[in-house]
């Protein structure tokens, strides 16, 4: 009987684990709450995906199937296996213009191998769980890379108002010559006349029915605003047989399906070397740019991504890229905020991005290549409106001066270099700001205690490598006149090696000068880098 009773209880209790570990992991996994915004929403995508991984595509001196089979890939592996419901991912020009020195030199066969190589890197760095340490990047940061990102996004829609001939001559030399996203602003070859006239009258009004159409009651909610003002520029481009420039003179998005393909390079450690350096670098262009892109979705959703299974997705979607002749990429914030717009929220999203971008390459090339290049500009603007920070504008002068250099000078470098180089420096420039704000808070005071029978010093602060200039010179012998000087650390912490350096230092000074320097009431965490140093060090701690 109670043998029986332990077993009944035992079942009851992992059915009732294998449930709540379900309904935990449904609702995480979050494929959709409501379908027919999620499909809606994935079809606006799909429809925005194609001159992007077109140029793309050219950006990298690849084919252009190259890069709509890569926005395929990356976009469906991601929506299922990624740590973020409603992110799209697809080609990108941050990883494209690393690509171009590779293809150049060696050929798209290296670039697949490359590809493959990036894969299992950022996989590692989700097994690793190296993903979450995004969450150490500071919000001005932030900041910039938002907003760089928008005055991005906001050039590269520029170039859709040249012709098409000029850009034609300028897409080979453009990823050889800068990859500044102001060679559009700089590199000549406008439209002019009707063209331009045509161009710019459509875009504006995409841009008013964008803005427009949510403000009617029941007709705004049939269908995604950006969805419908595609259907709509294209059909009055259409019957009125307008001259405007539209994604077929782009390039042809006709193809078959993707078909598996081992690269033909040598598999040898000659090749490994040659891709190791590309590959290191487009993985860590690919992780900075989807794991911020992820950060911003959480705020703007106020929902939570997995930042480690990011990176586990991206990797497996550029690995598999690898294999069917696809160039690989990250996360896309420019698609990611049309899906959140247009109310994409679920996985569906993504995986109808992807599902729909394919269709478009194998039975509707001629149709998707009427559409209106200004309709798909026209999206991308009201996306730049959407995506800029203004608030920033605001808080430039209200905040301390060293964040609002950080968001200055990460917009800045994002625009004219790219966006992983100015997450870096901004970074960094972060953490010196923030190590030297640090550093200004170690002081040292006379205890008042005159029940003491000897007179002591207190230390407040963190002793690091940023602080321990200013600890040298405060505990330097010729400042006390005790022979024998007590340090009572117990408001205090013993951060690293330089703090550890820098008390042996003057340690050692004190005995030269005929004095004792003596550490008392130091915390747990203090004493405990204190103690494993003892053997190398003449501090006197007193536990």
């Amino acid at each position: 009987m109670f043998l029986s009773n332990t077993n009944d209880n035992l079942y009851n209790f992992l059915i009732s684990i294998t449930r709540n570990q379900y309904k935990s992991a449904l609702k995480w996994f979050h494929f959709t709450n409501n379908p027919k915004a999620d499909i809606l929403s994935g079809l606006t995508v799909a429809l925005a995906l194609v001159p992007e991984a077109i140029a793309f595509a050219f950006v990298a001196h690849v084919e252009p199937l190259v890069g709509l089979y890569a926005a395929f890939f990356v976009g469906l592996i991601t929506s299922i296996f990624g740590g973020r419901s409603g992110m799209i991912s697809g080609a990108t020009g941050a990883t494209a213009v690393a690509m171009v020195g590779l293809v150049i030199v060696y050929g798209t066969e290296y670039l697949f191998a490359t590809i493959i190589l990036t894969g299992l890197i950022q996989i590692a760095v989700g097994f690793l769980k190296f993903g979450k340490f995004i969450k150490l990047v500071p919000y001005p940061v932030m900041l910039g890379f938002v907003n760089g990102l928008a005055i991005v996004i906001f050039l590269a829609q520029l170039g859709q108002f040249k012709s098409n001939e000029s850009k034609s001559d300028t897409v080979a030399s453009e990823g050889e010559t800068s990859h500044s996203a102001l060679d559009v602003v700089f590199n000549g070859g406008w439209m002019n006349g009707s063209e331009l006239i045509t161009m710019v009258i459509l875009t504006l009004v995409t841009m008013a029915v964008i803005w427009s159409l949510p403000k009617i009651p029941k007709i705004g909610k049939i269908a995604p605003a950006p969805l419908i003002s595609i259907f709509l520029i294209s059909g009055v481009a259409i019957i009125l047989n307008l001259d405007t420039k539209n994604v077929g003179d782009l390039a042809s998005v006709a193809g078959g399906m993707p078909n598996f393909h081992l690269p033909s390079v040598p598999w040898n450690l000659e090749t490994f070397f040659i891709v190791l350096p590309f590959s290191l670098t487009i993985a860590g262009i690919g992780l900075i740019e989807s794991l911020l892109t992820l950060t911003l979705v959480d705020e703007i959703t106020e929902t939570e991504g997995n930042p480690n299974l990011e990176c586990v997705g991206q990797g497996l979607a550029n690995f598999v890229c690898g294999f069917f002749k696809a160039m690989g990429g990250c996360a896309m914030i420019g698609q990611t905020m049309i899906n959140i717009d247009s109310g994409g929220r679920g996985r569906l999203s993504g995986f109808s991005a992807a599902v729909a971008l394919l269709v478009f390459i194998v039975f509707l090339s001629s149709l998707i290549e009427q559409i209106p290049i200004a309709a798909l500009t026209g999206i991308m603007m009201m996306v730049v409106i959407g995506t800029f920070a203004w608030p920033s504008l605001k808080l430039l002068f209200k905040i301390p001066k060293e964040d609002a250099f950080v968001i200055v000078l990460v917009t800045g470098v994002t625009v004219i270099q790219d966006l992983a180089i100015a997450v870096v420096i901004g970074v960094i420039v972060s953490c010196l700001v923030y190590a030297w704000k640090s550093s200004q808070h170690i002081r040292i005071t006379e205890n008042k205690d005159s029940s003491a029978p000897t007179k002591s010093y207190a230390l407040h602060g963190t002793l690091f490598f940023g602080s321990v200039w200013k600890f040298k010179d405060l505990m330097h012998p010729g400042n006390y006149e005790e022979e024998n000087v007590i340090l009572d650390l117990s408001d205090a912490k013993i951060a690293d090696h330089s703090a550890l350096e820098a008390i042996d230092s003057q340690t050692t000074k004190y005995h030269e000068s005929g004095k004792h320097l003596q550490l008392v009431n130091a915390t747990e965490e203090s004493l405990q880098i204190l103690r494993k140093a003892k053997s190398v060090t003449q501090i006197d701690v007193v536990s």
